[in-house]
């Protein structure tokens, strides 16, 4: 069903349940509004709400589209407001709408995807009628402040699949799976850190601007949703880098075990020259081949080569070739 709840309600405390199409009477100092929140609603209800509460036809048209980034726009006395909703799944951040119409006497909220922790939002304020009694500009806050609120999460499990990617670096290189999965994360981390972006900016205007649907005792609240948007930004940018750094050590890594095992190869490749370009030599088929006939010749030889390897292998080993 896309209408998750629809009620009236006065100096903070719920009167009634309304319809879609219902009008209410409502008083002048704001201390009664509606609250609608919908889910993935029907172009029909959509066309309802618009009709009771006036809404302007352009934000009804952006609010039936499933994901759009963040923004705020005032039309007349009306605050239209897109936020987005995120929460991980698997290893992949799915993201959601939250398109939030806000009057003086009336708060409708259009979700696409996913809500999170939303749910329990309404009956958190609901069981604290002073807050709630502050009328929308309050409610508004509240929601705002708990899509943000999931933010941390997020950035938390990631953080935990870098950090253990950033030692498995450190124990054996990584490989082709791991390669793609460090920059299947910074595609995530990239696109969350534009949607921080966007929500930064939105709340940034809440905080600053001067709006019909906002009261002077209100804006300040909004200060506290900022703060938390910019504390999981600052975290994304350095979780980001840290991704990096991953990535690179792992390279650098990886190129340094290629060279010692490079060395070590060169190495025993000139050990083993000696002894090969010595049989070499006494292998060619010539009548009058010096120390041929030399009684002890064939242990000098041997031991020849034999001091020659052992010269070559402590030489390898104080260059740490070996």
């Amino acid at each position: 069903m896309s209408v998750i709840a629809a009620y009236y309600y006065n100096k903070g405390k719920r009167i009634q349940k309304i319809a879609l199409d219902e009008h209410v009477e409502l008083d002048r100092d704001r201390s009664g509004f509606c609250w609608i929140a919908l889910h993935d609603p029907t172009a029909d209800e959509l066309r309802a709400i618009q009709v009771t509460y006036n809404l302007h036809p352009l934000t009804i048209d952006n609010a039936m589209h499933p994901l759009c980034p963040p923004k705020l726009e005032v039309y007349n006395d009306e605050l239209y407001i897109v936020a987005q909703t995120a929460e991980l799944v698997g290893d992949r951040i799915c993201y959601g709408k939250m398109a939030i119409f806000t009057g003086h006497n009336h708060l409708i909220t259009v979700r696409h995807g996913n809500g999170g922790a939303l749910g329990s939002l309404r009956s958190q304020l609901e069981a604290s009628p002073p807050l709630l009694g502050k009328g929308v500009d309050y409610v508004l806050h509240a929601i705002l402040h708990r899509i943000v609120d999931q933010y941390l999460p997020i950035f938390e499990m990631i953080e935990d699949d870098v950090l253990d990617m950033q030692k498995r670096s450190l124990d054996d290189f990584l490989g082709r799976d791991d390669v793609a999965h460090i920059f299947h994360l910074r595609c995530e981390l990239t696109h969350f850190q534009r949607t921080l972006g966007a929500m930064s900016e939105l709340v940034r205007k809440l905080v600053r601007g001067h709006f019909p649907c906002i009261s002077s005792e209100v804006r300040p609240y909004f200060n506290d949703v900022a703060d938390h948007v910019n504390r999981v930004q600052g975290m994304v940018n350095g979780l980001l880098q840290v991704v990096s750094s991953v990535f690179e050590f792992s390279s650098l890594l990886e190129a340094q075990r290629t060279g010692v095992i490079t060395r070590q190869l060169a190495a025993w490749a000139a050990i083993l020259a000696v002894p090969t370009a010595i049989a070499g030599i006494y292998g060619m088929n010539f009548k009058n081949m010096p120390e041929l006939d030399t009684v002890y010749g064939y242990f000098v030889v041997l031991g020849l080569i034999t001091l020659s390897c052992i010269i070559l292998f402590v030489r390898f080993k104080k260059a740490k070739w070996l």
